[in-house]
């Protein structure tokens, strides 16, 4: 649930629907939605394509974001004591160069506008998650074996739709190297990143924040439970086997019987009044304008943009340290550097995405890349992009593409419900829960697919635990764990459609 961005770039949707639609009405792909077609061929003729050229960035406008990427990857690796003492100073310096360009060369406001809330929405949530777990300590006296350790993951997939992968992450992590802290590998971490942040909350909206854009713009709520449960167990099944081997590997070769604590009881709970903070965190999300209309937002160029739930996560994040048991704040190691770290990192990303998303859209949206639209270029394309964007806008994105091809608006929601519900569009149920399914398990991909990553990654670093840069682990975990996976996730529920 990282960052529940409820209004997220909607300005690329409006500037891209009316070429593809025309394009699609004209060829009379879907008949039932030719009732739209004087409104959409109305809104091409009357458009004012110089002024929507000016608004448009340059390709070079992406270099700042692909530098930023490079920087993340190498500057951990080979030039570490630099890259701790200075990253602030470069994401903000590269977020401003792109943010100031729009702003004065472009004239576009509407994008950083966008960007500057999707960011507050983002931090106000995660900052929320990562303050209420922090006060709950949560002992698991179990050996450390992997059979244990595999019950923990799948209660992390199983929780993270309830309380999203932020919450689920930020709640077991620290239990879960405490179990295994004598013997802790990277391994152990990777494979709760892969699990735990991502790929286990694929089956709600509140599991991750693609699908609860997906839920504002009008999916039903239950639809991703129905779609995306044989993927999710087909992903969940073969990690778990990966892992398992893994694991038993460590036990054979490694200490057997690790005992952490002689206490009778199984687990032990100490801080259980955060679980009422993380509740009300929970609940807070829902607090949304475009959910219930009796919610105050701020009007702007046709968005409503959320405060209200904002400034109630910030609360509720205050409280919930200021209130929390002092014994499982300081067991739990807790402190303020890795919620810093994502702060710092992230107004980097939101601020210099912008073109790479633009771009992106654009080309998805026009001509030749409405042809190259499919269930599996959908599923590659999305997931791809969001294994280095973040992973909800990419979901907008994509969507916002795929349904312009056959005439529809995404900010239209009851276009939305029938896009995925496959009432009039050809294959939409399949392209849709294609987009869903890749955005969700390809932020495991890298760190910064997806918010709790990078927040997992800092919290195991805080405890001793020794992770690996961000080129290492996509090129000795991500590619040989998590893309043969992914591939056969493609090939058995999408390209065979076996299930």
């Amino acid at each position: 649930m990282a960052g529940v961005k409820s209004n997220t770039i909607y300005a690329l949707a409006d500037e891209s629907l009316s070429h593809s639609a025309n394009h699609n009405l004209c060829k009379g792909v879907i008949e039932e939605r030719t009732k739209h077609t004087p409104v959409l061929c109305s809104n091409i003729q009357h458009q004012q394509p110089t002024e929507k050229h000016n608004h448009i960035p340059p390709s070079w406008l992406a270099i700042p974001f692909i530098l930023l990427l490079c920087m993340i990857a190498s500057g951990p690796l080979l030039y570490e004591v630099f890259w701790h003492k200075h990253y602030p100073k470069i994401s903000i310096l590269l977020s401003g160069l792109v943010i100031s360009y729009y702003l004065f060369v472009l004239h576009n406001y509407i994008k950083p506008t966008e960007a500057l809330m999707e960011y507050i929405q983002f931090i106000s949530l995660i900052s929320a998650l990562y303050m209420a777990s922090g006060g709950i300590l949560i002992n698991v006296n179990k050996t450390a074996t992997p059979i244990v350790n595999l019950v923990l993951l799948w209660i992390g997939a199983i929780l993270a739709n309830f309380i999203g992968t932020t919450g689920a992450s930020m709640l077991l992590i620290r239990p879960y190297i405490r179990l295994n802290q004598d013997r802790i590998k990277t391994y152990h971490i990777v494979f709760f990143i892969f699990i735990v942040s991502n790929v286990g909350g694929a089956l709600t909206p509140i599991g991750d924040p693609p699908l609860f854009l997906g839920f504002l713009k009008g999916v039903p709520f239950f639809w991703t439970l129905q779609h995306n449960l044989l993927p999710w167990l087909l992903a969940i099944l073969m990690l778990s086997l990966i892992f398992f081997w893994l694991d038993n590997r460590n036990v054979v070769n490694g200490k057997k019987n690790i005992v952490l604590s002689k206490s009778s009881r199984a687990i032990e709970i100490v801080g259980k009044r955060n679980f009422i903070w993380l509740l009300l965190v929970i609940l807070a999300v829902f607090v949304d304008p475009n959910i219930f209309d009796w919610v105050p937002a701020i009007h702007y160029h046709g968005h409503d943009f959320s405060f209200v739930r904002e400034l109630l996560l910030l609360l509720l994040a205050w409280f919930s340290y200021r209130y929390a048991s002092r014994i499982a704040l300081q067991s739990n190691a807790f402190n303020f550097a890795p919620i810093k770290e994502v702060v710092l990192i992230f107004i980097g990303i939101f601020g210099t995405m912008m073109p790479a998303l633009t771009l992106i859209s654009n080309f998805a949206q026009s001509e030749a890349g409405i042809n190259l639209i499919t269930h599996n270029s959908l599923y590659w394309g999305a997931g791809i992009f969001s294994s280095v964007l973040d992973n909800a806008p990419t979901y907008l994105n994509f969507v916002a593409a795929t349904m312009a091809s056959q005439g529809a608006d995404i900010l239209q929601p009851s276009e939305v419900y029938q896009y995925a519900m496959g009432q009039g569009f050809a294959n939409s149920i399949l392209r849709l829960k294609s987009i869903s399914v890749a955005s969700v398990f390809f932020g495991a991909m890298t760190y910064i697919g997806n918010g709790p990553n990078f927040m997992v990654k800092s919290i195991a670093e805080q405890l001793g635990v020794r992770m690996p840069a961000f080129f290492n682990y996509i090129v000795y975990f991500a590619i040989p764990f998590l893309l043969p996976i992914l591939f056969l996730v493609w090939l058995v529920c999408f390209y065979l459609q076996i299930l």
